[in-house]
């Protein structure tokens, strides 16, 4: 029933596990079937494991350090599409079919204009949805009970809107039917979403022991925080057929996410890109140590409460408490989270998460973030 593009660390500790707990609590009875969106990736160490995967979660709940572990095991298969183009596209056939989710870091919403329709795969992951999306058009002749619900997990602004406009660039640049072009309109729901959890993947320091206390060996284990937040923009129907809120889950639906989001992207994520560069630079391996510096953790408050809080129009009391909240879950006794695994995709990620702060910051002060702006030094 859920299609998903990306088969890392982040969608395994945060969206496949939600749908484990769904199929659990609330019969939700959904499989999911994983594409590889790179030439390189995971797809056969996680077919060669059966699509199972051990999920550890350590961190505060209920105000108590916890660490627990569980077996994922919605994942039905892995398929790499530049391998198997044919075997993706046939997927499009399924009736059963409802849910796209897909996480393919801030760089894979993006437009390629050397895609086209004929490619096996297209370049970039919207073509290839875009392909998928004409076949599964084709394969049921419009129906409208056939589109499907789009959840990205990407962390960019209006990520379901712009992945739906970038399709729609494809669909008219390849002429396909206007029949089309309105069934994707009228029939499928690009949700924008936010999501929040720490994950900082495979624990490589500590695999030896996990592996002693499993006894098995899981080439697939990944580490999450215990927080989680998935803030989910769309129409009533996708509450209704997505039954996290029934399962427990910290999901929030809403028709505005931009509070959610703009709170979490500058501070939360603001934060995590403007260390990375000065931490490592300056020694550190993991966030951390980073805060239990006395430098760096000087630096990292410094660069949060004088000059990101600032440029955000909610309340200090609100802004304080986050950012506490931020800077408790970074210190988290049990994850070791690499500054180097922040780092991939650095440069989009500062435009995203810390230019608008730096851009905000000089028209509400009418001077310079110093400590944001020597991220961005360290980062060159």
């Amino acid at each position: 029933r859920i299609l998903q593009f990306g088969e890392g660390n982040f969608l395994r500790a945060f969206a496949d596990w939600m749908i484990h707990e769904m199929n659990n609590i609330t019969g939700f009875d959904a499989g999911v079937v994983v594409i590889q969106p790179i030439a390189q990736g995971l797809v056969k160490i996680l077919n060669d494991q059966n699509g199972l995967y051990t999920l550890y979660l350590n961190g505060i709940k209920n105000g108590l350090p916890v660490s627990e572990h569980q077996i994922i095991d919605c994942i039905q298969r892995a398929i790499d599409p530049y391998q198997e183009y044919s075997t993706f596209l046939a997927i499009a056939e399924n009736t059963h079919l409802r849910f796209f989710i897909s996480n393919t870091t801030e760089a894979g919403i993006a437009y390629s204009k050397t895609d086209k329709l004929a490619d096996s795969p297209q370049k970039s992951f919207p073509g290839k949805l875009t392909a998928f999306l004409y076949k599964r058009f084709k394969t049921f002749k419009g129906a409208t009970d056939k589109g499907l619900i789009i959840l990205p997990c990407e962390l960019i602004d209006r990520n379901g809107d712009n992945l739906k406009r970038i399709i729609l660039q494809y669909a008219a640049e390849w002429n396909l039917p206007t029949e089309f072009t309105n069934w994707i309109n009228k029939h499928n729901i690009f949700c924008n979403t936010l999501v929040d959890r720490i994950v900082p993947g495979y624990p490589k320091n500590k695999i030896d022991k996990i592996t002693k206390e499993l006894g098995y060996i899981d080439n697939l284990v990944v580490e999450g925080e215990q927080f989680h937040l998935w803030v989910i923009e769309g129409p009533k129907e996708v509450k209704e057929e997505f039954p996290a809120v029934q399962s427990g889950l910290n999901v929030v639906f809403t028709d505005n996410m931009e509070p959610y989001r703009t709170r979490k992207v500058r501070i939360l994520n603001g934060a995590h890109t403007t260390l990375v560069p000065v931490g490592y630079l300056y020694g550190i391996d993991n966030v951390r140590e980073s805060l239990e510096d006395p430098v760096v953790s000087v630096f990292l408050k410094n660069a949060i409460f004088n000059e990101i809080c600032p440029t955000l129009d909610f309340s200090e009391k609100e802004l304080i408490q986050f950012s506490n909240d931020v800077l408790d879950r970074f210190k988290n006794p049990y994850l070791e989270h690499a500054l180097l695994s922040i780092s991939l995709n650095s440069i989009s990620k500062y435009k995203t998460r810390v230019l608008p702060s730096v851009l905000e910051f000089i028209e509400r002060k009418n001077k310079l973030p110093e400590h944001l702006l020597f991220s961005l030094a360290a980062l060159i």
